[in-house]
C-alpha cells in the first residue's frame, strides 16, 4: 500500500511538472503598426488569450493560456490586424555567452608562463594613482582605458547592463548605480542572484575607490536590467521588454552579455527599435567556436568576440561576417554578486569592455549615433596578427583613440 502510493505521488507530481510547463507556455502575437495598444489587448483577449505582457516596441503582446494557447493562436493568426505570431521559450541565455572554463582547451605549459610574463608585465606598469588595494584587470589596460581617463571617465552617460541584475550594494558598483527594473517580477528589484551581471557591470564601470578592481568607464550611470533568473534563463518576451525599458528610460548604450543559438522575429524587431531610437547596443558574440549567436548576429548590434592575454583569438569565441570588434575575454576578473570578486571567461566578459569603450566614445561625442559608434570603434581599433577576419572584425578599440 506504501509503494502504491509512493507511486500515485510520483505521478501526481509528474502530472503536475506537465501542468505547470503547459501553463507557463507563451506566445508573442504581432500586430499591424496601425492597431492602438488598447486593441492588441482586446483582441487577444476576444481569442481567449491571457494578456501577461505588452511589447510596444514590436508592436507586441504576450498571451499565456493554460491548455488553450494553441486555440487562441489559430483564433489570431486568423486576423488581418495580427501579421504574426512568434514562440516564447524559456532559454538559458549565457551558455550561449559565457564559457566557463569547460568550453574551451587548457593552455600548455609555455603558454600559461607567457600569460604570466605579460600579466606581470601589466602589473609593473599599473599607474601609480591605482597603487592601493585595487587592481587594474589586464583587459582594462589592453584596450587603453586609462589613458582616456584623463579626458573623460563616461560621466554622464547611461548605460544599461541587460542581464541578471546587479548586486545593488557592492562597495565597486552602488556608488555608480542609478536604477532599474526586473523584467521578470516587474518590479524595481534587479538584485542580481547570478553573479553573471554583476561581473559584467564592473568591467564597465567599477569605481576608482583602491578597492577590488577598476572598470573601463568609471565614471558611467549604470542602471540594471534583470530578464535572466538565477539560473541564466529567461524567456524572449522576458529579454525584448529589458529592451523595452532601456529605450523607455532614454537608455544611451545597452550592455547584452547574453545569446540563443536561434533568434526569432520578434527579437530582430527589438534590435531594430533600440537602433530606431538611437540606443547602442554591444552584444556578446557567443561561446560555439562557430556561428555568432543571437541578439549579436542582428544587424544594428555591434557584435563583439574574445581575446586572452596574447591577443589571440580565444578558441571558444564564436565568428562570421558579423562580429564587429574584439576586446579581452579570458581570464577577467571583475565584480560578482554578494559583494564579491570573480575570475571568469566568455565573450561575455569581453562585451562589457566594449560597452566601457562606448561609453567613453559618447561622453566625448554627445548625441553619436549607434551608426557613428560602430565607424568610430572600427577606426580606433588595430588587427591583431593571426586572428582571422571573422574572428575580429575590424579588430582592437583603442580608448584613447575614441576620444580624441
Amino acid at each position: 500500500m506504501v509503494r502504491v502510493s509512493r507511486i500515485l505521488g510520483l505521478l501526481a507530481l509528474a502530472v503536475l511538472s506537465v501542468s505547470s510547463a503547459i501553463a507557463a507556455e507563451r506566445r508573442i502575437v504581432v500586430f499591424s503598426a496601425q492597431t492602438s495598444p488598447a486593441q492588441r489587448v482586446q483582441l487577444a483577449q476576444a481569442a481567449g488569450g491571457v494578456v501577461v505582457r505588452e511589447l510596444p516596441i514590436i508592436n507586441a503582446v504576450v498571451i499565456e493560456h493554460a491548455n488553450k494557447v494553441s486555440i487562441a493562436e489559430a483564433k489570431l493568426l486568423g486576423l488581418s490586424e495580427v501579421t504574426r505570431v512568434d514562440q516564447d521559450p524559456m532559454i538559458n541565455w549565457l551558455s550561449m555567452a559565457d564559457a566557463r572554463g569547460a568550453d574551451f582547451a587548457l593552455p600548455s605549459t609555455a603558454g600559461i608562463l607567457k600569460n604570466i610574463s605579460a600579466l606581470k608585465a601589466l602589473q609593473s606598469a599599473r599607474p601609480a594613482h591605482l597603487a592601493g588595494t585595487q587592481e587594474t584587470p589586464w583587459g582594462i589596460d589592453r584596450v587603453k582605458a586609462p589613458e582616456a581617463w584623463k579626458t573623460t571617465r563616461g560621466e554622464g552617460v547611461k548605460l544599461a547592463v541587460i542581464d541578471t541584475g546587479i548586486d545593488r550594494t557592492h562597495p565597486d558598483l552602488a556608488g555608480n548605480l542609478k536604477g532599474g527594473w526586473n523584467t521578470i517580477t516587474k518590479t524595481a528589484d534587479f538584485n542580481d542572484d547570478n553573479g553573471h551581471g554583476s561581473h559584467c557591470s564592473g568591467t564597465i564601470t567599477a569605481i576608482d575607490n583602491d578597492l577590488g578592481v577598476i572598470g573601463v568607464a568609471p565614471k558611467v550611470d549604470l542602471y540594471g536590467v534583470k530578464v535572466l533568473n538565477a539560473q541564466g534563463s529567461g524567456t524572449f518576451s522576458d529579454v525584448i521588454a529589458g529592451m523595452q525599458w532601456a529605450i523607455d528610460n532614454k537608455m544611451q548604450i545597452a550592455s547584452m552579455s547574453l545569446g540563443a543559438n536561434q533568434g526569432n522575429q520578434s527579437l530582430a524587431d527589438a534590435v531594430a527599435a533600440m537602433a530606431k531610437a538611437g540606443v547602442i547596443l554591444v552584444a556578446a558574440a557567443g561561446n560555439s567556436g562557430s556561428s555568432v549567436g543571437f541578439p549579436a548576429a542582428y544587424p544594428g548590434a555591434i557584435a563583439v568576440a574574445a581575446s586572452d592575454s596574447n591577443n589571440q583569438l580565444a578558441s571558444f569565441s564564436s565568428r562570421g561576417v558579423q562580429v564587429a570588434v574584439i576586446a579581452p575575454g579570458v581570464a577577467v576578473k571583475s565584480t560578482h554578486k554578494n559583494g564579491g570578486y570573480a575570475t571568469l571567461q566568455g565573450t561575455s566578459m569581453a562585451t562589457p569592455h566594449v560597452a566601457g569603450l562606448v561609453a567613453l566614445y559618447v561622453a566625448t561625442h554627445k548625441g553619436a549615433t549607434p551608426a557613428q559608434a560602430r565607424a568610430a570603434l572600427s577606426a580606433s581599433a588595430s588587427k591583431l596578427p593571426g586572428v582571422p577576419d571573422i574572428g575580429q572584425g575590424s579588430g582592437l578599440p583603442n580608448a584613447a583613440k575614441l576620444v580624441r
